[in-house]
Protein backbone atom coordinates (compact mmCIF):
# COMPACT_ATOMS: atom_id res chain seq x y z
CA UNK A 1 0.00 0.00 0.00
CA UNK A 2 1.50 3.75 -0.43
CA UNK A 3 0.06 6.91 0.90
CA UNK A 4 1.42 10.19 1.60
CA UNK A 5 2.92 11.19 4.96
CA UNK A 6 0.31 11.84 7.66
CA UNK A 7 -0.88 15.11 8.61
CA UNK A 8 1.08 16.54 5.71
CA UNK A 9 -2.23 17.75 3.85
CA UNK A 10 -0.64 15.79 0.53
CA UNK A 11 -2.53 13.49 -1.00
CA UNK A 12 -2.12 10.47 -3.45
CA UNK A 13 -4.07 10.77 -6.71
CA UNK A 14 -4.41 9.57 -9.85
CA UNK A 15 -1.64 6.26 -10.63
CA UNK A 16 0.24 4.92 -13.45
CA UNK A 17 2.42 1.77 -12.49
CA UNK A 18 4.98 0.47 -14.99
CA UNK A 19 6.84 -3.32 -14.60
CA UNK A 20 10.55 -3.70 -15.47
CA UNK A 21 13.31 -6.01 -14.86
CA UNK A 22 11.68 -7.18 -11.42
CA UNK A 23 10.65 -3.64 -9.97
CA UNK A 24 7.16 -1.91 -9.97
CA UNK A 25 7.55 1.89 -10.73
CA UNK A 26 4.47 4.02 -9.17
CA UNK A 27 4.25 7.34 -10.70
CA UNK A 28 1.37 9.47 -9.45
CA UNK A 29 -0.25 12.72 -8.51
CA UNK A 30 0.54 14.79 -5.39
CA UNK A 31 -3.17 16.61 -4.48
CA UNK A 32 -4.00 18.96 -3.84
CA UNK A 33 -1.99 21.35 -5.38
CA UNK A 34 -1.03 19.18 -8.76
CA UNK A 35 2.58 20.77 -8.51
CA UNK A 36 4.42 17.54 -9.64
CA UNK A 37 4.45 13.91 -10.62
CA UNK A 38 5.95 11.63 -7.79
CA UNK A 39 8.00 8.58 -8.36
CA UNK A 40 8.33 5.20 -6.20
CA UNK A 41 9.69 1.90 -6.51
CA UNK A 42 8.66 -1.99 -5.05
CA UNK A 43 9.77 -5.15 -5.33
CA UNK A 44 6.63 -6.45 -4.00
CA UNK A 45 3.88 -4.11 -4.84
CA UNK A 46 3.26 -3.47 -1.33
CA UNK A 47 6.09 -2.01 0.00
CA UNK A 48 6.98 1.17 -2.08
CA UNK A 49 10.11 3.48 -1.29
CA UNK A 50 9.83 7.61 -2.82
CA UNK A 51 12.77 8.39 -5.28
CA UNK A 52 13.49 10.68 -7.18
CA UNK A 53 9.99 12.91 -8.57
CA UNK A 54 9.56 12.57 -12.41
CA UNK A 55 8.21 15.61 -13.33
CA UNK A 56 7.18 19.70 -12.15
CA UNK A 57 5.23 21.88 -13.28
CA UNK A 58 6.49 24.55 -15.88
CA UNK A 59 7.90 27.72 -15.39
CA UNK A 60 5.87 31.03 -15.24
CA UNK A 61 4.48 31.43 -18.99
CA UNK A 62 4.31 27.36 -19.90
CA UNK A 63 1.73 25.46 -21.15
CA UNK A 64 2.00 23.54 -18.11
CA UNK A 65 2.76 26.19 -15.10
CA UNK A 66 -0.32 25.96 -13.39
CA UNK A 67 -1.14 22.01 -12.73
CA UNK A 68 -0.02 18.49 -13.89
CA UNK A 69 -2.57 16.00 -14.23
CA UNK A 70 -2.62 12.43 -15.18
CA UNK A 71 0.29 10.40 -17.04
CA UNK A 72 0.82 7.20 -18.78
CA UNK A 73 4.77 5.35 -18.84
CA UNK A 74 5.21 3.25 -21.64
CA UNK A 75 8.60 2.01 -23.31
CA UNK A 76 8.81 4.59 -26.74
CA UNK A 77 8.40 1.96 -29.64
CA UNK A 78 10.67 4.36 -31.94
CA UNK A 79 13.98 4.34 -29.51
CA UNK A 80 14.19 0.98 -27.68
CA UNK A 81 15.91 1.27 -23.81
CA UNK A 82 13.82 4.74 -23.98
CA UNK A 83 10.68 5.51 -21.77
CA UNK A 84 8.06 8.08 -22.78
CA UNK A 85 5.47 9.47 -20.79
CA UNK A 86 2.29 11.57 -21.81
CA UNK A 87 1.11 13.80 -19.51
CA UNK A 88 -1.60 16.55 -18.78
CA UNK A 89 -0.98 19.99 -18.26
CA UNK A 90 -3.02 23.13 -17.37
CA UNK A 91 -1.34 26.76 -17.00
CA UNK A 92 -2.19 30.09 -14.94
CA UNK A 93 -3.24 32.15 -18.39
CA UNK A 94 -6.26 30.14 -18.96
CA UNK A 95 -6.86 29.50 -15.08
CA UNK A 96 -6.82 26.04 -16.03
CA UNK A 97 -10.05 25.49 -17.97
CA UNK A 98 -8.11 24.23 -21.35
CA UNK A 99 -6.32 20.51 -20.87
CA UNK A 100 -3.83 19.87 -22.95
CA UNK A 101 -1.45 16.39 -23.37
CA UNK A 102 2.75 16.59 -23.29
CA UNK A 103 5.36 14.78 -23.21
CA UNK A 104 8.43 13.72 -21.49
CA UNK A 105 10.80 10.90 -22.01
CA UNK A 106 13.82 9.13 -20.32
CA UNK A 107 16.46 6.30 -20.88
CA UNK A 108 16.17 4.93 -17.12
CA UNK A 109 12.89 5.76 -15.44
CA UNK A 110 14.66 8.20 -12.92
CA UNK A 111 15.04 11.33 -14.61
CA UNK A 112 13.02 12.72 -17.30
CA UNK A 113 12.99 15.82 -20.01
CA UNK A 114 9.51 17.31 -21.23
CA UNK A 115 9.77 17.31 -24.79
CA UNK A 116 10.01 20.40 -27.02
CA UNK A 117 6.65 22.63 -27.65
CA UNK A 118 5.27 25.07 -29.48
CA UNK A 119 2.67 26.81 -27.90
CA UNK A 120 1.37 30.68 -26.95
CA UNK A 121 -1.40 32.51 -25.39
CA UNK A 122 -2.14 34.51 -28.72
CA UNK A 123 -4.95 36.40 -27.35
CA UNK A 124 -6.91 39.73 -27.13
CA UNK A 125 -7.83 41.44 -23.67
CA UNK A 126 -11.26 39.84 -24.32
CA UNK A 127 -10.36 36.87 -26.30
CA UNK A 128 -10.55 33.04 -24.92
CA UNK A 129 -7.14 32.12 -25.00
CA UNK A 130 -6.00 29.64 -28.43
CA UNK A 131 -3.62 27.03 -29.47
CA UNK A 132 -1.42 27.75 -32.22
CA UNK A 133 1.66 27.03 -33.63
CA UNK A 134 4.31 29.55 -32.10
CA UNK A 135 7.57 29.66 -29.89
CA UNK A 136 7.39 29.15 -25.98
CA UNK A 137 9.45 29.67 -23.05
CA UNK A 138 12.30 26.78 -22.10
CA UNK A 139 10.25 24.36 -19.95
CA UNK A 140 11.97 23.65 -16.78
CA UNK A 141 12.48 19.58 -16.25
CA UNK A 142 14.03 17.93 -13.58
CA UNK A 143 16.81 17.29 -11.78
CA UNK A 144 20.10 18.75 -13.48
CA UNK A 145 18.56 17.96 -17.17
CA UNK A 146 19.10 20.75 -19.45
CA UNK A 147 15.93 22.66 -20.36
CA UNK A 148 14.16 22.02 -23.31
CA UNK A 149 15.24 23.57 -26.68
CA UNK A 150 11.99 25.13 -28.58
CA UNK A 151 10.94 23.90 -31.72
CA UNK A 152 8.78 25.31 -34.07
CA UNK A 153 7.51 22.22 -35.42
CA UNK A 154 6.88 20.32 -32.61
CA UNK A 155 2.96 19.30 -32.01
CA UNK A 156 3.23 19.69 -28.29
CA UNK A 157 1.48 19.95 -26.09
CA UNK A 158 -1.59 17.80 -27.73
CA UNK A 159 -5.46 19.75 -27.79
CA UNK A 160 -8.57 18.28 -28.97
CA UNK A 161 -9.05 18.24 -33.09
CA UNK A 162 -12.24 20.92 -33.45
CA UNK A 163 -13.45 18.41 -35.95
CA UNK A 164 -14.66 15.82 -33.33
CA UNK A 165 -14.13 17.11 -29.40
CA UNK A 166 -14.76 20.22 -27.32
CA UNK A 167 -11.96 22.58 -28.40
CA UNK A 168 -12.77 26.32 -27.33
CA UNK A 169 -13.30 27.04 -23.61
CA UNK A 170 -16.41 28.88 -24.83
CA UNK A 171 -17.97 25.48 -25.75
CA UNK A 172 -19.96 23.49 -23.66
CA UNK A 173 -19.28 24.14 -19.99
CA UNK A 174 -16.75 27.17 -20.27
CA UNK A 175 -13.70 24.33 -19.94
CA UNK A 176 -12.05 21.82 -22.01
CA UNK A 177 -11.48 17.97 -20.93
CA UNK A 178 -8.80 16.63 -22.58
CA UNK A 179 -6.59 14.64 -20.39
CA UNK A 180 -5.59 11.14 -18.60
CA UNK A 181 -3.18 10.16 -22.11
CA UNK A 182 -2.53 6.27 -22.42
CA UNK A 183 -1.08 5.08 -25.22
CA UNK A 184 -1.03 1.51 -26.78
CA UNK A 185 -0.23 -0.38 -30.10
CA UNK A 186 -1.97 -2.94 -31.85
CA UNK A 187 -1.71 -4.12 -35.16
CA UNK A 188 -3.72 -1.32 -36.73
CA UNK A 189 -0.81 1.12 -35.46
CA UNK A 190 -0.09 2.80 -32.24
CA UNK A 191 -2.56 5.07 -30.66
CA UNK A 192 -2.88 7.43 -28.10
CA UNK A 193 -6.37 7.92 -25.70
CA UNK A 194 -7.25 10.86 -23.73
CA UNK A 195 -10.49 11.71 -21.90
CA UNK A 196 -12.22 14.19 -23.53
CA UNK A 197 -15.89 15.11 -24.68
CA UNK A 198 -18.04 15.39 -28.12
CA UNK A 199 -19.09 18.51 -29.42
CA UNK A 200 -23.00 18.52 -29.04
CA UNK A 201 -25.58 16.43 -27.24
CA UNK A 202 -26.89 17.13 -23.55
CA UNK A 203 -24.25 18.44 -21.63
CA UNK A 204 -23.57 16.12 -19.26
CA UNK A 205 -23.76 13.21 -21.57
CA UNK A 206 -20.94 13.98 -24.07
CA UNK A 207 -17.48 12.11 -22.01
CA UNK A 208 -16.20 9.92 -24.58
CA UNK A 209 -12.65 8.23 -24.99
CA UNK A 210 -10.57 10.42 -27.40
CA UNK A 211 -8.20 8.65 -30.10
CA UNK A 212 -5.40 9.94 -31.59
CA UNK A 213 -2.81 7.60 -34.32
CA UNK A 214 0.85 8.04 -34.31
CA UNK A 215 1.60 9.05 -38.15
CA UNK A 216 5.04 9.31 -37.36
CA UNK A 217 7.70 8.84 -34.15
CA UNK A 218 5.83 11.42 -31.83
CA UNK A 219 3.24 13.28 -33.91
CA UNK A 220 -0.20 12.30 -33.46
CA UNK A 221 -3.14 13.58 -35.29
CA UNK A 222 -7.07 13.57 -33.94
CA UNK A 223 -9.42 10.69 -34.77
CA UNK A 224 -13.24 10.64 -34.35
CA UNK A 225 -13.74 9.10 -31.07
CA UNK A 226 -12.81 5.62 -29.86
CA UNK A 227 -16.05 5.09 -27.55
CA UNK A 228 -19.11 7.55 -26.37
CA UNK A 229 -21.65 5.84 -24.57
CA UNK A 230 -23.72 8.92 -24.25
CA UNK A 231 -24.22 8.36 -20.75
CA UNK A 232 -21.52 9.92 -18.56
CA UNK A 233 -20.01 13.30 -18.13
CA UNK A 234 -16.40 12.29 -18.57
CA UNK A 235 -14.74 8.97 -19.05
CA UNK A 236 -11.79 9.43 -17.38
CA UNK A 237 -8.84 7.20 -16.92
CA UNK A 238 -9.21 5.11 -20.17
CA UNK A 239 -7.11 2.25 -20.88
CA UNK A 240 -7.01 -0.33 -23.34
CA UNK A 241 -5.88 -4.24 -23.61
CA UNK A 242 -5.87 -7.69 -25.16
CA UNK A 243 -6.96 -10.22 -22.63
CA UNK A 244 -8.33 -13.90 -23.89
CA UNK A 245 -8.54 -12.79 -27.41
CA UNK A 246 -11.23 -9.82 -26.56
CA UNK A 247 -10.22 -6.26 -26.65
CA UNK A 248 -11.71 -4.51 -23.25
CA UNK A 249 -11.72 -0.54 -22.50
CA UNK A 250 -12.15 0.00 -18.89
CA UNK A 251 -12.64 3.97 -17.49
CA UNK A 252 -13.53 5.58 -14.16
CA UNK A 253 -16.86 7.36 -13.84
CA UNK A 254 -17.13 10.53 -11.69
CA UNK A 255 -20.94 9.97 -11.17
CA UNK A 256 -21.02 6.92 -8.81
CA UNK A 257 -17.00 6.07 -8.37
CA UNK A 258 -16.67 3.49 -9.44
CA UNK A 259 -14.33 1.73 -12.35
CA UNK A 260 -16.23 0.24 -15.45
CA UNK A 261 -15.51 -1.78 -18.52
CA UNK A 262 -16.56 -2.25 -22.28
CA UNK A 263 -15.56 -4.97 -24.81
CA UNK A 264 -14.99 -5.79 -28.41
CA UNK A 265 -13.80 -8.66 -30.80
CA UNK A 266 -11.80 -5.61 -32.92
CA UNK A 267 -10.59 -2.07 -32.08
CA UNK A 268 -12.36 -1.18 -34.91
CA UNK A 269 -16.04 -2.43 -34.06
CA UNK A 270 -18.37 -1.00 -31.49
CA UNK A 271 -18.11 -1.38 -27.93
CA UNK A 272 -20.54 -3.63 -26.14
CA UNK A 273 -21.59 -4.24 -21.95
CA UNK A 274 -21.76 -6.91 -20.15
CA UNK A 275 -25.02 -7.58 -17.26
CA UNK A 276 -22.19 -6.72 -14.80
CA UNK A 277 -19.56 -4.16 -15.97
CA UNK A 278 -18.34 -2.94 -12.72
CA UNK A 279 -14.53 -3.68 -12.34
CA UNK A 280 -14.11 -2.13 -8.95
CA UNK A 281 -16.84 -0.73 -6.27
CA UNK A 282 -17.42 2.52 -5.08
CA UNK A 283 -14.27 4.36 -3.87
CA UNK A 284 -11.73 2.89 -5.92
CA UNK A 285 -10.46 5.25 -8.89
CA UNK A 286 -8.56 5.97 -11.34
CA UNK A 287 -7.69 2.73 -12.47
CA UNK A 288 -4.54 1.71 -14.36
CA UNK A 289 -3.55 -1.51 -16.30
CA UNK A 290 0.11 -3.01 -16.19
CA UNK A 291 1.38 -6.26 -17.33
CA UNK A 292 4.14 -8.20 -14.90
CA UNK A 293 5.56 -12.06 -15.05
CA UNK A 294 2.53 -13.25 -14.18
CA UNK A 295 -0.25 -11.02 -16.20
CA UNK A 296 -2.25 -8.55 -16.00
CA UNK A 297 -2.33 -6.20 -12.47
CA UNK A 298 -5.37 -3.59 -12.29
CA UNK A 299 -3.91 -0.33 -9.87
CA UNK A 300 -5.96 2.56 -8.33
CA UNK A 301 -6.59 4.63 -5.48
CA UNK A 302 -8.97 4.50 -2.73
CA UNK A 303 -10.76 7.67 -1.86
CA UNK A 304 -11.84 7.28 2.38
CA UNK A 305 -13.14 11.00 1.93
CA UNK A 306 -16.30 10.47 0.18
CA UNK A 307 -16.78 14.19 -0.02
CA UNK A 308 -13.45 14.91 -1.03
CA UNK A 309 -10.93 12.90 -2.94
CA UNK A 310 -8.70 15.24 -2.92
CA UNK A 311 -7.63 14.42 0.42
CA UNK A 312 -6.96 11.10 3.16
CA UNK A 313 -6.36 8.85 -0.33
CA UNK A 314 -4.51 5.26 -0.37
CA UNK A 315 -3.18 3.29 -3.04
CA UNK A 316 -4.35 -0.60 -2.19
CA UNK A 317 -2.82 -3.30 -3.17
CA UNK A 318 -3.17 -4.50 -6.72
CA UNK A 319 -5.57 -6.77 -8.29
CA UNK A 320 -5.10 -9.64 -10.47
CA UNK A 321 -6.85 -8.98 -13.80
CA UNK A 322 -8.44 -12.04 -15.30
CA UNK A 323 -10.92 -13.08 -17.80
CA UNK A 324 -14.19 -15.45 -16.42
CA UNK A 325 -15.27 -18.66 -18.62
CA UNK A 326 -17.93 -16.12 -20.40
CA UNK A 327 -15.55 -13.48 -21.33
CA UNK A 328 -16.16 -10.81 -18.25
CA UNK A 329 -13.36 -9.16 -16.39
CA UNK A 330 -12.78 -10.35 -12.74
CA UNK A 331 -9.96 -9.02 -10.14
CA UNK A 332 -8.67 -11.70 -7.61
CA UNK A 333 -6.24 -11.35 -4.93
CA UNK A 334 -3.02 -10.11 -5.42
CA UNK A 335 -1.16 -13.60 -4.47
CA UNK A 336 2.07 -11.68 -2.65
CA UNK A 337 -0.23 -11.65 0.39
CA UNK A 338 0.60 -15.50 0.99
CA UNK A 339 4.28 -14.51 1.50
CA UNK A 340 2.77 -12.23 4.32
CA UNK A 341 1.25 -15.06 6.34
CA UNK A 342 2.76 -15.38 10.16
CA UNK A 343 1.26 -17.75 11.70
CA UNK A 344 -2.43 -19.78 12.41
CA UNK A 345 -5.15 -19.30 14.68
CA UNK A 346 -6.60 -21.51 16.68
CA UNK A 347 -10.20 -22.02 15.51
CA UNK A 348 -12.02 -23.85 18.24
CA UNK A 349 -10.62 -21.42 21.30
CA UNK A 350 -14.05 -19.43 20.49
CA UNK A 351 -16.33 -17.09 22.62
CA UNK A 352 -20.08 -15.78 22.34
CA UNK A 353 -19.85 -12.13 21.84
CA UNK A 354 -23.11 -11.42 23.22
CA UNK A 355 -24.07 -13.35 27.21
CA UNK A 356 -24.92 -16.47 26.41
CA UNK A 357 -29.00 -16.89 25.72
CA UNK A 358 -31.09 -20.39 24.81
CA UNK A 359 -31.49 -21.03 21.24
CA UNK A 360 -27.73 -19.76 20.45
CA UNK A 361 -24.65 -22.71 19.99
CA UNK A 362 -22.03 -23.26 18.19
CA UNK A 363 -19.88 -26.46 17.78
CA UNK A 364 -16.44 -26.22 16.57
CA UNK A 365 -14.06 -28.99 15.32
CA UNK A 366 -11.30 -27.05 14.00
CA UNK A 367 -12.34 -26.33 10.07
CA UNK A 368 -15.87 -27.62 10.19
CA UNK A 369 -18.68 -25.44 12.58
CA UNK A 370 -22.62 -25.77 12.78
CA UNK A 371 -23.81 -22.75 14.20
CA UNK A 372 -27.21 -22.07 15.12
CA UNK A 373 -29.38 -18.79 16.67
CA UNK A 374 -32.59 -19.65 16.83
CA UNK A 375 -34.11 -15.92 17.90
CA UNK A 376 -31.67 -13.00 17.75
CA UNK A 377 -28.04 -11.79 16.68
CA UNK A 378 -24.94 -13.82 18.35
CA UNK A 379 -21.38 -13.45 16.68
CA UNK A 380 -18.86 -16.35 17.66
CA UNK A 381 -15.13 -14.95 17.94
CA UNK A 382 -12.16 -16.56 18.64
CA UNK A 383 -10.59 -15.34 21.64
CA UNK A 384 -7.15 -13.99 20.03
CA UNK A 385 -8.30 -10.38 19.61
CA UNK A 386 -6.75 -9.81 15.84
CA UNK A 387 -5.17 -7.04 13.57
CA UNK A 388 -4.32 -7.84 10.16
CA UNK A 389 -5.56 -11.31 9.45
CA UNK A 390 -6.32 -13.37 6.10
CA UNK A 391 -9.58 -15.66 7.10
CA UNK A 392 -11.22 -18.61 4.33
CA UNK A 393 -14.09 -20.47 4.72
CA UNK A 394 -16.83 -22.30 2.69
CA UNK A 395 -20.26 -20.99 4.30
CA UNK A 396 -23.78 -22.47 3.50
CA UNK A 397 -26.71 -21.27 5.22
CA UNK A 398 -29.52 -23.44 6.73
CA UNK A 399 -33.06 -21.63 6.47
CA UNK A 400 -33.89 -18.19 5.41
CA UNK A 401 -31.99 -15.78 8.16
CA UNK A 402 -29.25 -13.41 8.31
CA UNK A 403 -25.21 -14.31 8.50
CA UNK A 404 -22.28 -13.07 7.75
CA UNK A 405 -18.74 -11.64 9.62
CA UNK A 406 -17.67 -9.52 12.66
CA UNK A 407 -14.06 -8.19 12.80
CA UNK A 408 -12.19 -6.01 14.99
CA UNK A 409 -14.96 -6.27 17.68
CA UNK A 410 -14.13 -4.25 20.44
CA UNK A 411 -14.81 -6.92 23.30
CA UNK A 412 -16.58 -4.08 25.51
CA UNK A 413 -18.60 -2.31 23.77
CA UNK A 414 -18.63 -4.92 20.39
CA UNK A 415 -18.04 -1.68 18.56
CA UNK A 416 -16.35 -2.69 14.79
CA UNK A 417 -16.74 -3.93 11.49
CA UNK A 418 -19.99 -5.99 10.48
CA UNK A 419 -19.79 -7.98 7.09
CA UNK A 420 -23.41 -8.72 6.09
CA UNK A 421 -23.42 -11.55 3.49
CA UNK A 422 -26.90 -12.00 1.76
CA UNK A 423 -26.45 -15.62 0.27
CA UNK A 424 -29.48 -16.13 -1.28
CA UNK A 425 -28.96 -12.56 -3.34
CA UNK A 426 -25.90 -12.09 -3.39
CA UNK A 427 -24.91 -8.74 -1.61
CA UNK A 428 -22.26 -7.82 0.51
CA UNK A 429 -21.94 -4.96 2.92
CA UNK A 430 -19.00 -3.95 4.89
CA UNK A 431 -20.52 -1.70 7.73
CA UNK A 432 -18.44 0.76 10.02
CA UNK A 433 -20.90 0.28 13.51
CA UNK A 434 -19.56 2.02 16.70
CA UNK A 435 -20.10 4.93 19.32
CA UNK A 436 -19.12 8.55 18.88
CA UNK A 437 -17.94 8.97 22.80
CA UNK A 438 -17.71 12.41 21.83
CA UNK A 439 -21.62 12.98 21.06
CA UNK A 440 -24.41 12.39 22.89
CA UNK A 441 -28.06 10.98 22.27
CA UNK A 442 -28.67 9.98 18.88
CA UNK A 443 -25.94 11.49 17.58
CA UNK A 444 -23.44 9.00 19.94
CA UNK A 445 -24.30 6.21 17.32
CA UNK A 446 -22.20 5.74 14.46
CA UNK A 447 -23.29 3.42 11.64
CA UNK A 448 -21.81 4.03 8.30
CA UNK A 449 -21.87 1.83 5.57
CA UNK A 450 -18.52 1.46 3.67
CA UNK A 451 -18.67 -0.31 0.87
CA UNK A 452 -21.59 -2.22 -0.86
CA UNK A 453 -21.45 -4.54 -4.28
CA UNK A 454 -23.67 -7.48 -5.60
CA UNK A 455 -22.68 -10.78 -6.53
CA UNK A 456 -24.18 -13.55 -8.76
CA UNK A 457 -24.97 -16.47 -6.74
CA UNK A 458 -24.11 -20.23 -8.25
CA UNK A 459 -25.60 -22.22 -5.44
CA UNK A 460 -27.94 -19.77 -4.03
CA UNK A 461 -27.23 -20.18 -0.06
CA UNK A 462 -24.19 -21.19 -0.32
CA UNK A 463 -20.50 -19.73 -0.77
CA UNK A 464 -16.74 -19.33 -0.67
CA UNK A 465 -15.39 -16.58 1.49
CA UNK A 466 -12.18 -14.91 1.84
CA UNK A 467 -11.34 -12.16 4.05
CA UNK A 468 -8.62 -9.70 3.94
CA UNK A 469 -7.17 -7.04 6.60
CA UNK A 470 -4.25 -5.66 6.08
CA UNK A 471 -3.88 -2.76 8.01
CA UNK A 472 -6.26 0.10 6.70
CA UNK A 473 -6.68 -1.72 3.82
CA UNK A 474 -10.40 -4.39 4.04
CA UNK A 475 -11.02 -6.95 1.20
CA UNK A 476 -13.55 -9.43 0.70
CA UNK A 477 -13.56 -11.82 -2.11
CA UNK A 478 -16.74 -14.79 -2.92
CA UNK A 479 -16.00 -17.58 -4.65
CA UNK A 480 -12.71 -16.67 -5.87
CA UNK A 481 -13.21 -12.94 -7.48
CA UNK A 482 -12.61 -9.53 -5.27
CA UNK A 483 -16.37 -8.40 -4.65
CA UNK A 484 -15.67 -5.46 -1.99
CA UNK A 485 -12.02 -3.45 -1.96
CA UNK A 486 -11.21 -0.32 0.12
CA UNK A 487 -9.45 1.66 2.95
CA UNK A 488 -11.02 2.80 6.61
CA UNK A 489 -9.50 3.55 9.22
CA UNK A 490 -12.52 3.35 11.76
CA UNK A 491 -11.17 0.13 14.24
CA UNK A 492 -7.69 -1.59 13.86
CA UNK A 493 -8.02 -4.30 15.55
CA UNK A 494 -10.25 -6.57 17.76
CA UNK A 495 -12.23 -9.96 17.67
CA UNK A 496 -12.80 -11.86 14.79
CA UNK A 497 -15.46 -14.24 13.80
CA UNK A 498 -19.01 -14.93 11.75
CA UNK A 499 -22.64 -13.94 13.06
CA UNK A 500 -25.90 -15.16 12.59
CA UNK A 501 -29.57 -14.33 13.54
CA UNK A 502 -32.47 -16.87 13.31
CA UNK A 503 -30.35 -18.84 11.20
CA UNK A 504 -28.57 -21.87 11.05
CA UNK A 505 -24.94 -22.19 9.73
CA UNK A 506 -22.63 -24.68 8.16
CA UNK A 507 -18.94 -23.81 7.90
CA UNK A 508 -16.06 -25.84 6.24
CA UNK A 509 -12.61 -25.86 5.40
CA UNK A 510 -12.05 -22.80 8.43
CA UNK A 511 -8.31 -21.41 8.46
CA UNK A 512 -7.37 -18.56 9.78
CA UNK A 513 -3.85 -16.71 9.33
CA UNK A 514 -2.19 -13.32 11.53
CA UNK A 515 -0.79 -11.47 9.05
CA UNK A 516 2.06 -9.07 8.99
CA UNK A 517 1.34 -5.37 9.32
CA UNK A 518 2.00 -3.06 6.06
CA UNK A 519 4.94 -0.80 6.34
CA UNK A 520 6.28 1.71 3.88
CA UNK A 521 10.29 2.07 3.38
CA UNK A 522 12.20 4.99 4.26
CA UNK A 523 12.55 7.79 0.87
CA UNK A 524 15.83 7.36 -1.29
CA UNK A 525 17.18 9.23 -4.09
CA UNK A 526 17.75 7.03 -6.94
CA UNK A 527 18.74 7.56 -10.19
CA UNK A 528 21.53 9.93 -9.79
Amino acid sequence: MFAETEESRKAIGDVDVLYHDGLYHLFHLVLPNHDFIAHAVSTDGVNWRRVRNALFIGDPGSWDDLMLWTMHVSPDPHHPGHWRMFYTGLSRRERGRLQRIGLATSDDLYRWRKHAVNWEDNRGPHDPPKVKESRELSQRSTGDVAASEVDPHSCYPLAPDSAHYESEISEGRGMISFRDPYFFSCPSGNWLLAAARVKSGPLVRRGCVAVMKEVEPNHFVGQAPLHHPMLYDDIEVPNVFELGGQIYLIGSIREDAKIRYWHTDTISKPWQSYHDNVLMPQGNYAGRVCRDEKGLLLWCFFAMNRDDRTANNLMPPPKRLIQDANGLLRVKRFEVFDEWLDGRVDTCNIRNLKPDETGNYCRAEEAHWMLESKFGFQAFVFEEELQSFRLDCRMKLIGKGKCGFVFRIDPESHDGYYLSLDLLKGVAQMRAWGTNRDKSGEHMMNFETVQSAFWQCESPGEAEISILAFGSYLEVSIDGYIILSMADQHFDHGYVGPYLETAELEINDLKVWRLKNPTQQDDQLVGG
